[in-house]
């Protein structure tokens, strides 16, 4: 089968016309080409265990007292705690007149303090 072909004026270049789908089929055959298809990243698995484990000062005690007193009412201890700190805190800045998104700021760092200091081993 024959390929028509036409010339880029000025230049001289033979260049193939596909006006049939028969010529494009053909060149699609000769033409090696692969797709990239981008993969999906990959994600970690969940850790199960705790990050903050092991770090603080205070870690190896709340840890010991975990495996005391058990996991489930420990973290009921631990949730009560939380608890009344948070609402420590928001009496606090009742008393000094701070509004809420300074109240939510202080909770916030009261828990990267308890991150940092371990209670939250």
């Amino acid at each position: 089968m024959a390929m028509a072909t036409s010339t880029i004026p000025g230049t001289g270049f033979k260049v193939p016309s596909f006006a049939s789908g028969e010529n494009y089929a053909m060149l699609m055959k000769s033409v090696s080409v692969q797709a990239l298809v981008p993969s999906r990243p990959t994600r970690a698995q969940p850790m199960m265990k705790n990050v903050n484990e092991g770090k603080g000062i205070f870690a190896p005690l709340v840890v010991v007292t975990r495996n005391i007193v058990g996991k489930k009412r420990f973290n009921q201890l631990r949730g009560k705690a939380i608890a009344l700190h948070s609402q420590v805190i928001t009496e606090f800045c009742k008393s000094i007149g701070a509004d809420s998104k300074q109240r939510q700021g202080l909770i916030r760092l009261a828990k990267k303090n308890g991150e940092r200091l371990g209670f939250l081993a």
